[in-house]
């Protein structure tokens, strides 16, 4: 069995686990809002905690087709230059209210995504843990996994030549993953990373074997009571050619993501408190906008991000 076989074997395997109660209806709840849709995953601090009644669920649809999802050509249209589209629903279960923020991808833009994308945004999440709630077929749900473990690998290629000569998987996922926040509007330091890491170590455990199997990486001997270490060989030519092209990630990154905030203003029922309230999540920054503000949306978000780069919102 070849080491892409395993990976995706394991990811599989892990996407299918049981789901935290609502998370279902969650979907279905996204699903009925929108046409041609294939596929639902799921993601993010709901699925680390197993619980969809504390926070914001974090959801993607994958669609057949931007235009038969919206019926809008508007929507289409900024899905296509701009993908995602991230929309806000909420709905009521057994007198508790369930709230989630979903991304709209087509099929083909998210398998491209975990591959082909210089951007860490699709394939820096979904080489972490996520689950397949909804697949229109089997051979749809096959092509979700195959995705899923391209991500694993896009992710390791691009974050090992960032890693000591020697490491732990624990290492290599917190150098990754610390350095793809870096290419978004988030302040969260190495902390945030390693308690990410920490939530699941079996499966950052095990898909980095399976992962580092494709790389010029050597497994070094462990005991079963310590981490699997690991050693590569990696030019220092390759090492800063890596490193110059992370820089030039996080600025497109963060451009990217100030006109995704402002596209959310489009998508978000009360899309400036949205935005506020992801500006406060990731920086920890609670920033207010006047009353006069309020009534230019268009206007607060770039007075409201200087405000913030002013306080150090930014890394």
């Amino acid at each position: 069995m070849s080491s892409e076989d395993k990976l995706t074997k394991f990811v599989r395997e892990w996407s299918t686990r049981p789901l935290p109660v609502g998370i279902r209806e969650l979907a279905d709840a996204a699903r009925e809002r929108h046409e041609g849709v294939v596929a639902v995953l799921f993601y993010g601090s709901c699925l680390r905690t197993g619980r969809a009644d504390e926070g914001l669920a974090d959801l993607y649809l994958l669609v057949d087709d931007y235009r038969r999802a919206f019926g809008s050509r508007l929507q289409a249209c900024l899905n296509r230059l701009l993908p995602p589209n991230v929309f806000y629903q909420k709905i009521n279960r057994q007198g508790k209210v369930l709230q989630s923020k979903y991304a709209v991808l087509t099929l083909e833009d998210f398998c491209k995504g975990t591959r082909r994308w210089f951007h860490s945004y699709i394939w820096g999440r979904f080489a972490q843990p996520a689950g397949l709630i909804y697949a229109r077929d089997s051979e749809t749900a096959a092509r979700i996994h195959d995705a899923q473990a391209g991500a694993v690998h896009t992710f390791v290629r691009h974050a090992l030549p960032q890693t000591p000569a020697t490491f732990t998987a624990r290492e290599l996922w917190t150098t990754g993953l610390g350095l793809t926040y870096r290419c978004e509007l988030r302040s969260e330091g190495p902390a945030t990373a390693a308690r990410l890491v920490d939530a699941a170590p079996d499966y950052y455990a095990a898909i980095t074997h399976a992962a580092l199997e494709r790389f010029d990486a050597a497994l070094l001997s462990a005991s079963r009571s310590e981490a699997f270490r690991y050693r590569h060989v990696i030019p220092a030519m390759r090492r800063m050619r890596n490193l110059l092209a992370w820089r030039v990630r996080q600025v497109q990154g963060k451009v990217l993501s100030v006109l995704r905030l402002l596209k959310g203003l489009l998508t978000f029922e009360n899309g400036l408190d949205y935005i506020l309230w992801k500006i406060e999540r990731h920086s920890g920054i609670r920033m207010e906008v006047s009353p006069a503000l309020r009534r230019f949306p268009l206007l607060a978000v770039p007075v409201t991000f200087w405000k913030l780069f002013r306080k150090g919102g930014f890394r």
